[in-house]
Formats: C-alpha cells, sequence, structure tokens
C-alpha cells in the first residue's frame, strides 16, 4: 500500500472538493478516478453540473476553505485524508469512506483494533453498567472503543474507556459538543483520546447526518457491540451498517418486558453474537481474520480518457432510460446501455452534480425521488 501526506496545497483542493454541493465520498471518489486530481474535478465541476442540467454548482471559496483549516489549526486538531498515513485502514478501506476526517486529541488511536460500542440514550442504570463493565474489559486487552458521544450507553462506554483508549465520533463539526451536557467528557476526550468528524467545523448536527456518523462508527471497528436499543433506534442503525461492511455484530440480551431491549433482543435473534462479557466479544476478535481490500490510493488515480460530445449525448439517453427510483448496479447500466465505462462514469457525474442521482453503496445509483433513500452515501 503506497499511502503518502498530501501537500498543504492538496488538502486544501480535497478538502474544497468535499466540501462542494452534491459531492459525497462516493461522489468525490468518482470524480478523482475521473479527473485524476482533486484541483483538475474541481476546474471540471461547472462543466460538468451545467450539462446534467443544473446552472450553477456551489463550490466554496478558497477564502471559507482557508478559514475552515485555520480553525482546525487553532484547535490544536489535524485533517487527515483518506490516503494518508494516519487515516485508519479499515475506514480507508470503504467505498463510502470520508475524504477528510477533522480530528482532535491522539491519532495514535486510529491504528488499533476497535470496537464499536452503542445503545439506548434513555439507557436503563443496569444497561450503563453492562456498557462500563464491557468497554473496561476491552480496553485491558488494548482495545479502543468507539462511540457517539451521546447520552446514555455512549457515555458510559466514553467514561470507562478514557484510561485505554476511547474514540468518539460526531455528527456535527468536530468543535460542536452535542449533547451539550457532555462539554467535560469532550474535553477530556481531547485530551486523552480522540474526537473525529467528516463534517465542517460549527455545523450543528441534524437528524440526516446520524446514519453517516454511525456508519463511521462500525467503519472504523472490528464490530459493533450493541447494549440496549429499540427497535427503531440509531443504535440498529449502526448495526445494519456493520453487517453492509463485513463487520461482527454482538448484541447484550435485555428483558423482553424492557421496550429498550427490544431491538437488541431482535438482532441476537437474526444472528447478532449473544454478548454478556468482554470475553465473549474477545473470543470472535481473536477468531477473526482480517480480510480488508486495499483502501483506495485517490492520489494514484490515473486520468480517463476524454469523452466526445456526441457520445455523451446519445449515452445520456440511454441512462436515463435505464434508470429509475430503485437503485441498479453500475455494471448493469455499462452492459444494457452498450457503452463504455468512462461514457457511463462521465454521464452519472453530470446527473450527480446537477442533483438528479442518488449514490448507493454497493456501486448502485438511481435517480432522485426513489423511495428507497435509507442507506445513501453520495
Amino acid at each position: 500500500m503506497n499511502r503518502r501526506p498530501l501537500s498543504p496545497n492538496e488538502k486544501r483542493d480535497w478538502l474544497r472538493l468535499a466540501r462542494t454541493e452534491n459531492v459525497g465520498p462516493i461522489t468525490f471518489r468518482h470524480l478523482l478516478q475521473r479527473f485524476g486530481s482533486a484541483r483538475a474535478a474541481l476546474e471540471a465541476l461547472p462543466e460538468l453540473a451545467r450539462r446534467g442540467g443544473k446552472k450553477k454548482i456551489i463550490i466554496p471559496s478558497p477564502s471559507v476553505i482557508d478559514d475552515e483549516l485555520a480553525g482546525i489549526e487553532a484547535l490544536g486538531g489535524f485533517l487527515i485524508a483518506s490516503c494518508e498515513p494516519d487515516y485508519p485502514e479499515a475506514l480507508a478501506a470503504l467505498e463510502d469512506s470520508p475524504p477528510l476526517l477533522s480530528l482532535r486529541g491522539h491519532t495514535s488511536l486510529l491504528k488499533k483494533r476497535c470496537i464499536g460500542l452503542v445503545g439506548a440514550r434513555n439507557a436503563s442504570l443496569n444497561g450503563r453498567k453492562m456498557a462500563g463493565e464491557l468497554a473496561k474489559g476491552l480496553g485491558e486487552h488494548d482495545i479502543v472503543v468507539v462511540s457517539g458521544l451521546a447520552r446514555g450507553i455512549d457515555t458510559a462506554a466514553h467514561q470507562a474507556s478514557l484510561a485505554s483508549g476511547t474514540i468518539a465520533v460526531l455528527a456535527g463539526g468536530v468543535d460542536v459538543v452535542y449533547p451539550h451536557e457532555n462539554q467535560g467528557l469532550y474535553d477530556t476526550l481531547c485530551d486523552v483520546g480522540c474526537v473525529i468528524s467528516d463534517m465542517p467545523l460549527g455545523l450543528e448536527p441534524f437528524s440526516k447526518l446520524f446514519p453517516r456518523r454511525n456508519r463511521i462508527i462500525s467503519g472504523l471497528s472490528l464490530g459493533v457491540v450493541v447494549v440496549e436499543a429499540a427497535l427503531r433506534s440509531g443504535s440498529l442503525i449502526t448495526a445494519r451498517a456493520a453487517l453492509d461492511q463485513g463487520r461482527e455484530v454482538f448484541a447484550v440480551p435485555g428483558s423482553p418486558l424492557d421496550p429498550r431491549c427490544t431491538g437488541s433482543n431482535d438482532l441476537i435473534r437474526q444472528g447478532a453474537v449473544l454478548t454478556e462479557t468482554a470475553n465473549d466479544i474477545l473470543a470472535h476478535i481473536h477468531a477473526m481474520v482480517q480480510t480488508l481490500d486495499e483502501p483506495p490510493i485517490y492520489d494514484s488515480f490515473e486520468e480517463m480518457p476524454s469523452v466526445d460530445e456526441a457520445s455523451l449525448a446519445q449515452a445520456k439517453e440511454k441512462i436515463l432510460e435505464n434508470l429509475g427510483p430503485s437503485p441498479v448496479s453500475v455494471d448493469e447500466l455499462v452492459r444494457e446501455c452498450f457503452v463504455s465505462p468512462s461514457v457511463v462514469l462521465t454521464v452519472l457525474l453530470e446527473l450527480d452534480l446537477s442533483g438528479r442521482l442518488e449514490r448507493f453503496v454497493g456501486n448502485k445509483v438511481a435517480l432522485i425521488g426513489s423511495p428507497c433513500r435509507t442507506n445513501s452515501s453520495s
């Protein structure tokens, strides 16, 4: 694996591209694959968006990006790109890995084995106690506990693993504490642990950001442990993300009379590892053979050949005929439309940047307006 640090100018271009309207992690990766560098992609964006039907795409000004970089530095933080040595390998291996992470605290924790530990915000006393015992047991075996700084189980997990190592993944900016009552815990994490986010500084978290945060928690981890979760909860979203990413799912059984345990009990019914002590997790970790794919090294992409306008116009008609509200694979589009992958990629980028396309993990796409928009990562 040939990782390298980005130069200051390259990192500035990466951040500007990542903060551009309609550019999510998957789109970011495809743009680099298409144009070879973030700077070249930025130069091509206005024309791509125009051809897709959008008059003007919002690209942050250089001064806005400089302000964010200066803000991170003022916090004593770092900005790590997915091609750089300090970026966690488990997360980099995912197709929707964040191009950049803002970080406060100790980067060394990103290099260690991690386990996600999540659960109910309105957790019971016993649930919080169980989370603490699991976190402490994992820490005794040099395993870093990853959670989301939420009330309840997350807070208990972080507090119990401060001495051994813990990472908090935030849904908003890395400088925004949510809930506010965890300000003290946040400050301690910045000193002895690690706090990360892929969102801009100062951004307050809102509902659509939490599933993205949850995918980072599971993506950092060998597996995810769920302690107390209702049937409809963010913890189950994290568990589903873990399964989607090829991670192990663990669940602590609870009383069937407690609605906070219906989701976690259902996970066990579906095959999650029944977990009562840290040893139940450790036994599976030691038996695992980590088979992560090589992370995408964005800066090594070669620019794809240019495509003439006539070919694009013909291809766009065929592609639009084959797209609909349900996700389809890009490979299937290439086969059905009888056009080259480079042409399909270019047309999809145009539609994507104009806000007409939704990307899904598994290299699938759908037209905006799809009812199947629960796992978008564009």
